[in-house]
Parts: C-alpha cells; structure tokens; sequence
C-alpha cells in the first residue's frame, strides 16, 4: 500500500511540474494542424491558440515596432524611413502629398524584402509616379508560430490606420488618393487598415488573402465595404489563399488553383502579386463575368460582361466574379 501511494504521490509530482497551456481559441472549424507557406516552404502550424501563443501575441507592440519604408522615383531601390508622428523626419524625404499613395503589406515571415515587395514596388513606380510605401510588420508576422503571426494581423492593421491618419493629418493627403496592397496574411490586413483609417480609401487589393485561420470565429477578414473599391485575386484558393468571394469584385485566374507554369501551392500562392505587377505596366488581364465562384473555379461562365483585373485605377461601381485564363510564363497575360 506504502508502495502505491508513493507512486500516487510522485505521479502528481510530475503532472504539477510540466507547463499548463490550455488551448483558449479554436479559430477554424477544421482540422487543428493545418499547412500554411512561408517563404522558406510549407510549414504544418497549429490553428487553436494556447496561453503561451496569446501571450507571445501580447508582446507584439505595432505602433512601435512596424518600421515604413518610402519608395518614390527619386529613391526607387533605397527606401526613407517614415516615423509615425515624426513630422521632421517626414519633410526631409520625398514624400510629396499631391502623388498617389501605394501602400503594400507582406505575409507571414515575410518582411521588407519578400518577393511581394521586389515585385510590386518597381511595377507601381513604372507605371505611375506615385509614393510607395512598404509596411514592415515582421515583428509581428516573423514568429515561426503562425497563430501568434495570425493573432497579430489585426492590431498591425489598426496601427497602419493610425499611421495614415497621421500622414494625412500631418500633409492634408485625404484617403481618395490611396491604393493598398496586401498579399497573403497582409491580403485581410489591408481591409482591417481601410475600415478604421478615417475617410474612405479609393481603392484596397487583397492578393491571394490567407485562408488558414480566416473562416469560422474570425471576423476580421477582408470584406467589401473596405473601401471605395475592393478587389481580391484568388490564386490558391482552397488552399493557402482564402475560396469564397470577398470584395466588390473577385478574380479566379485559372479557376483560383493550379496556375500554369506552376507545381506547388507556393508558386500558386505568389503568382497573385505576379500578375498584379503586370497588370500595372501591361494590362491585358480581362476577367469574364461568373454566376458565382464555383462555376469561377470551374470556369462554367456564361454571363455577359467582362471587367479588367488588377491596374492602377479602381474600377468604383464595378461589381462581380470574374474568370481568366494566363500564360504559364510572363507576359502572363493572353491580351
């Protein structure tokens, strides 16, 4: 008996001395371990948020940390730093207020330097003379835990909101005259940034939005009334990138899944911010009008109308589902 309640005894022992993390938000319905991309590959990640996820969250301070690079004609490859609340600095770069305003946000792991920043920084500064501003969020999305990264996408947003309000505060910029771009996790973070800047942005473009994490209890997702107009490119869908539509208007290149010239989710996932880049130098994607976005990733399409995807002009009033076909190597698109 002696025995037994000394193996009892040494049993509690060791439960009380390992770490308690209890699982506190589930944020899909579905299965708990799910594969998200990274830049550096697939990364199978854990959806249901513990203690230790949300307090790792909890550390992430945005309007601190985020770090904006400004990009014009004048410096096209070395960016200005732009401080929130820092007027001084602000009129010593080449920030000038009459120009339209691009502003990009990365995905997870991303930072700065991602392919969705090399990519769209000189096609938005070819084709128009505009300031482009990169938001740097990677002290919030850089954590290897996605539910942490996932958990920071809304407070990074709302600071962004609070960064143009200042600008425009600090410059007499107004929101008509900004275009934001997001890819992935940055897709849903620019509609988070548009429904709390003050003033209507003219024109907000979710790439590929992220799809693990975003559908059941998560209301913070992209949405139409985010802006003027609201456009998403799917090209993943189903997959890495969100399915259902999202915004005034919604493309499905190829059916949204399996772009030619590709082999992987990954590549599916970036030819979104691909074809954007195009779209502002070239044009020529032209997207059929569909009943819904199944017969979209079907491309059962047999309604009248067409709209053109992506460009540097919204296309305010437009509305719909669009279907296209690419190439499978640049110029990707077919005219």
């Amino acid at each position: 008996m002696a025995k037994v309640l000394a193996l009892v005894v040494f049993g509690l022992a060791v439960a009380s001395a390992l770490p308690y993390n209890p699982v506190i938000r589930k944020l899909d319905e579905g299965l708990r371990y799910q594969y998200v991309q990274g830049p550096d590959g697939l990364h199978l990640v854990d959806l249901w948020g513990t203690v230790s996820d949300i307090a790792e969250a909890a550390r992430y301070n945005p309007d601190r940390q985020n770090v904006y690079h400004l990009f014009t004609r004048q410096n096209p490859t070395v960016s200005q730093p732009l401080l929130m609340g820092s007027d001084g600095l602000l009129g010593i770069t080449n920030y000038n207020p009459n120009r339209r305003t691009i502003l990009l946000i990365h995905g997870w792991l991303d930072s700065v330097t991602a392919d969705f920043n090399t990519v769209l920084v000189p096609a938005f500064l070819s084709a128009e003379d505009v300031n482009v501003i990169v938001v740097d969020w990677s002290a919030g999305a850089g954590s290897i835990n996605y539910f942490t990264a996932l958990a920071n996408t809304a407070p990074s947003g709302e600071s962004v909101a609070r960064f143009i309000n200042w600008l425009n505060a600090a410059t007499g910029a107004v929101p008509t005259m900004y275009h934001l771009v997001g890819h992935s996790l940055g897709g849903h973070q620019v509609g988070i940034a548009g429904r709390n800047v003050a003033g209507s942005i003219a024109y907000i473009t979710a790439l590929d939005p992220a799809l693990p994490g975003w559908t059941g209890q998560n209301n913070d997702k992209f949405r139409s009334s985010d802006g003027g107009y609201t456009e998403v490119i799917h090209t993943n869908a189903g997959f890495l990138g969100y399915m259902a539509t999202l915004g005034d208007a919604d493309f499905y290149p190829n059916g949204g899944i399996n772009m030619p010239g590709c082999n992987s989710n990954d590549c599916d996932h970036s030819r979104s911010f691909h074809y954007m880049g195009e779209s502002l130098v070239s044009g020529g994607f032209t997207g059929k009008r569909c009943a819904s976005y199944i017969t979209a990733m079907t491309g059962n399409c047999q309604l009248w109308g067409t709209l053109r995807m992506g460009g540097l002009v919204p296309k305010t009033g437009q509305s719909g589902i669009y279907y296209l076909e690419t190439n499978s190597s640049p110029p990707f698109s077919r005219g």
